[in-house]
């Protein structure tokens, strides 16, 4: 039976590899110390995902309350595991450029050094092993807000002339850009995933995220937006819209969709890839528009109010251009437009609130 190691596996995407490489037949190992708590509080522990893994899978899935950091932690279970692992899900993180500024040592840590930490593992002791990571689109800093924008009545929009009309693609520049320091974390490990992969010609790949989203989201203010502002919609919690009128768009991929993506790299991997991957026109919003559906599934208003100032470095508008990854794997398609990503959060949220 084949196995895959999941680190933040009761997070969004975490625990959603453990479902989907579940079904499949894998033996699961699960890494998640609940940083997510400490970050952003108890409202958003994933303490009730792990549970829900930890009473569905039994002894399919072995849990490991470790931080990703633990040199000596993270190689004793490689070594443990050394003949039986396939596949490294990697998608712990600090994941919130706003939170990382409060403390960029422990945002360097966790997001730089603990990937170093898990490749290097991989190396040592599984080294024909497929390693994915959870990388961002926040990489490329504020370059996207460089784009010919024109002001719509709902949303920020490029012209359908441009070339990043489609999405923006992996040949935008990484360099001379604000990328918060959380994107600087992230660019680190995204580099060494392609360094271990082209270096030691290693199965790797650095997929490029969007807005990652699903009905396991915990989300908070700090991160997780589709998630927190249903949440809110739903709690009559008060929002805040920071910026750009409030039609700033991002594209939103289901945590399914990614998580199948991931499955089919598996099947035939590539040493050291970049992918950007989101929604891209398939499935995209500006936050008005997110708004409008949500009071629209829940029957209620959401309570905001509009703060002028926009988030530091915080992107205009970001739409993925994915046909590289739909070039290299033509049978991965989309099961989730935008209707369907929100209505499986709303009733998720309500499920769980009852």
């Amino acid at each position: 039976m084949p196995t895959v190691l999941v680190t933040g596996s009761a997070g969004l995407i975490g625990s959603e590899s453990v479902h989907f490489f579940a079904r499949l037949g894998f033996h699961v190992i699960g890494i998640d110390n609940d940083l997510r708590a400490y970050f952003f509080g108890e409202s958003a522990s994933t303490q009730w995902n792990r549970n829900v893994l930890k009473d569905k899978y039994g002894d399919r899935y072995h849990h490991y309350d470790l931080d990703i950091r633990d040199r000596t932690a993270i190689e004793t279970i490689f070594q443990d595991h050394a003949g039986a692992i396939d596949l490294i899900i990697h998608t712990a993180a600090q994941p919130s450029h706003d939170w990382a500024a409060s403390d960029p040592h422990m945002d360097f840590t966790v997001n730089a050094n603990g990937t170093l930490v898990l490749l290097e593992a991989t190396r040592q002791h599984c080294p024909e092993a497929v390693f994915i990571f959870t990388s961002t689109n926040k990489v490329y800093g504020d370059t996207p807000n460089l784009l010919p924008l024109e002001e719509q009545e709902t949303r920020w929009e490029i012209a359908t002339d441009h070339p990043y009309w489609i999405g923006i693609d992996e040949s935008m520049s990484i360099d001379h850009s604000k990328h918060s320091l959380f994107g600087a974390s992230k660019v680190a490990a995204d580099v060494l995933v392609q360094e271990y992969g082209r270096y030691f010609d290693m199965k790797t790949a650095s997929f490029r995220g969007g807005c990652l989203t699903g009905p396991s989201h915990s989300g908070a203010k700090l991160h997780g937006f589709l998630a927190y502002l249903m949440k809110c919609t739903i709690s009559s919690e008060p929002y805040t819209i920071f910026g750009y009128k409030g039609k700033q768009v991002r594209d939103n991929i289901h945590s399914n969709d990614l998580v199948n993506a991931f499955y089919h790299f598996y099947q035939n991997p590539r040493c050291g890839e970049v992918y950007n991957m989101g929604g891209s026109r398939h499935s995209n919003c500006s936050m008005l528009e997110a708004i409008a559906i949500c009071e629209e599934l829940s029957g209620k208003k959401l309570q905001y109010t509009y703060a002028e100032d926009n988030r530091s470095g915080d992107h205009i508008w970001y739409i993925s251009d994915v046909q590289k990854f739909q070039s290299h794997y033509p049978n991965w398609q989309y099961q989730y437009d935008l209707p369907a990503i929100l209505k499986d959060i709303y009733t998720a949220q309500v499920a769980r609130a009852v």
